[in-house]
């Protein structure tokens, strides 16, 4: 006679496995004044996330902060807006385009973006067509081409 007990105990811990929701994952992002796309950066500066990730925003160099642009983040959203060489926490719950700027260093260009979930055109569209200073817009340019 075959033993079952095995095969049922395998089964089970299989079946929990698929069940249990995945845990949410922490994702820092460096706040710099120079990095490997140039200076005022964030890096990453293409951020893949799942709704209930976490992403710190650590100011690695002085002079920065971390916030979201309000023209840049999924409809229900409440904006995060981090201090001056604070490190903000920003938990996303909801699929979108999540976008991210240093206050004092936008017009330099620095930006960031933060893609939850899964995203339609409309979205990716949409994110194209805010407006920005033109070196933010040209790294923001390259952030969205990232974009799956």
């Amino acid at each position: 006679m075959t033993d079952l007990r095995i095969p049922a105990c395998l089964l089970t811990a299989a079946v929990l496995a698929f069940s249990l929701p995945a845990a949410a994952k922490e994702i820092v992002v460096q706040m710099k004044n120079q990095g490997a796309d140039g200076s005022m950066v964030f890096e990453p500066s293409f951020v893949k996330a799942a709704p209930g990730d976490t992403i710190r925003f650590k100011p690695t160099d002085a002079s920065h902060n971390a916030e979201t642009m309000a023209n840049m983040l999924p409809a229900g959203v409440t904006p995060m807006k981090g201090g001056m060489n604070k490190e903000a926490v920003l938990t996303v719950g909801k699929s979108g385009l999540y976008g991210i700027k240093c206050m004092p260093h936008y017009s330099m260009g620095m930006v960031a973006l933060v893609q939850v979930g899964k995203v339609t055109p409309a979205d990716i569209a949409a994110a194209r067509a805010v407006k920005m200073p033109p070196f933010a817009a040209k790294r923001m340019t390259a952030a969205l081409a990232k974009v799956k």
